[in-house]
């Protein structure tokens, strides 16, 4: 039973809370976006349409949040931490976070990495000599750290009936177990989901650190994030009641306090939303690890970029992070799931959103609350989003860059929209997808489009002769202007 007392003030749905030192511009830009008239409509929105999710689902509570770069912009808790007591959920409240443990280990591995303890091509075997189950076929080749992250590796998805017995193995019982396995299809076969592998990322972290995997997360990223409330198989004060799903006579179970034990780096560690924005705001970061960057810029990006991807294509893992294609747009974060905690983080690297959901039941569907929390005040802060401090105001004399430039290879279009240049193949079947030119200032802009091909992120600019413009040079290349 968790205690009440933490929670038995009314909680403000109304909130910006700084998730990292920020600038006082930082901090200004977040309250336009905070107060911005059309992202409060949206929460009043999405705080309707949960509302009908506890009440008419019987869910017993949720709690969300929203980030905008590096701060909190908007949390909330509805219903109950303790139904029973009716105790409120808050963004305070503490949740079992289950698999977003894995962006934790991923991390952990990547600042051994930085450190220049381990490589990502690695066999596992390297670092632990025991690492030695049946393969799938006669010839797989190793299984390296990058396979683990990846959810590559081939290996089963558990190391024993833990999640049926509840009684999760130590280490010493995995390496017994993993002996036992055999790996179910070879490396880089196929995208297969493996809570073992990640329980063997942790136990290389410590290998190498010689440190305990909970003392290591803490001392070298919870603590530089500031993440209080974050910790790893410890049954600690303002614990929400698990709950069972809901059966058909409509009651709820209440359920108990499960160590993960030697499966902690894949789905040990408990949080709440106000630190997991913390995290969040980390992947907006730039810069050289330090202080609250507990990884560099350059590790951020490696791990955030797609290594498998499922049968459809539209989901998939990098390094420790998950991908879902929601509304066309690809958004990175990781769910979990623990005998009464469902819980989802789905961030957009882009627009420097995102959402964080934790409900007390295995019912409640977060993936698809987190969803429409994307779709409704995850859009609105979107757009509500200042523009960047790089973003160069509209010139209405670059309507003179208007017309066709002509290469030995065919005709390139530059029209003019509302206080916008694009470009077109003004003899293909479609329009397609025109390429945009956003500008950096004077007669040179920069070649936009969502795939990556031609000239893509170069520099485009024009020449110009008496007063008449005559080329349009992209990146090493250039058109002539067709009178």
């Amino acid at each position: 039973m968790i205690r009440s007392a933490p929670f038995a003030r009314a909680f403000a749905a109304r909130v910006l809370v700084v998730t990292t030192l920020v600038s006082p511009v930082a901090s200004l830009r977040a309250q336009t976006v905070a107060t911005n008239a059309d992202v409060l409509a949206a929460e009043r929105l999405f705080s309707a349409w949960m509302d009908g999710q506890l009440a008419y689902r019987g869910l017993p509570g949720v709690s969300v949040g929203v980030v905008y770069d590096q701060q909190l912009v908007w949390s909330k808790g509805f219903g109950y931490a303790d139904v029973k007591n009716r105790v409120p959920m808050t963004p305070q409240v503490k949740f079992r976070i289950a698999s977003h443990s894995k962006m934790f280990a991923a991390v952990a591995i990547m600042q051994l990495r930085e450190a220049g303890k381990l490589r990502l091509d690695d066999p596992v075997q390297k670092h632990l000599p025991w690492f030695t189950a049946q393969p799938a076929g006669d010839d797989d080749g190793d299984i390296t750290i990058e396979h683990l992250l990846s959810h590559m590796s081939g290996l089963p998805r558990e190391a024993g009936d833990h999640w049926s017995t509840e009684q999760f193995p130590s280490e010493a019982e995995i390496r017994m177990l993993y002996g036992q396995r055999k790996a179910a299809f070879a490396p880089n076969t196929r995208w297969k989901y493996s809570n073992l592998a990640f329980a063997v990322a942790g136990l290389v972290v410590e290998q190498i650190t010689g440190t305990r995997w909970a003392d290591y997360v803490q001392q070298q990223i919870f603590t530089p994030l500031g993440m209080t409330s974050t910790s790893v198989d410890r049954k600690v004060d303002g614990l929400t009641v698990p709950y069972w799903r809901r059966l058909p006579d409509g009651s709820r179970e209440p359920l108990r306090f499960v160590d993960a034990r030697g499966m902690a780096a894949a789905t040990g560690m408990t949080s709440n939303v106000d630190d997991l924005a913390k995290f969040v705001s980390a992947q907006f970061r730039r810069g050289p690890r330090g202080g609250a960057n507990v990884l560099s810029a350059a590790s951020w990006r490696e791990m955030q970029r797609v290594r498998a991807v499922d049968e459809s294509w539209t989901s998939g893992s990098g390094l420790g992070f998950d991908f879902q294609r929601i509304g066309n747009r690809t958004w990175i974060g990781h769910g979990g799931g623990y005998a009464g905690n469902t819980t989802q983080t789905y961030f957009n690297v882009s627009d420097k959103v995102g959402v964080i959901v934790l409900t007390n039941t295995n019912d409640a569907g977060p993936g698809q609350i987190a969803e429409q929390l994307i779709a409704t005040v995850g859009a609105a802060v979107a757009k509500a989003a200042p523009a960047s401090k790089g973003t160069v105001a509209w010139d209405p004399s670059w309507a003179r860059f208007a017309g066709i430039y002509r290469t030995v290879f065919g005709d390139q279009q530059v029209v003019l929209m509302h206080e916008k240049l694009v470009i077109i193949t003004p003899n293909a079947t479609t329009i397609g997808t025109p390429l945009t030119l956003e500008p950096l200032g004077g007669d040179q802009f920069r070649m936009m489009a969502p795939t990556g091909g031609g000239a893509i992120g170069e520099v485009v600019r024009f020449v110009e002769e008496n007063g008449k413009v005559t080329r349009m040079i992209t990146g090493d290349s250039f058109g002539v202007r067709v009178p």
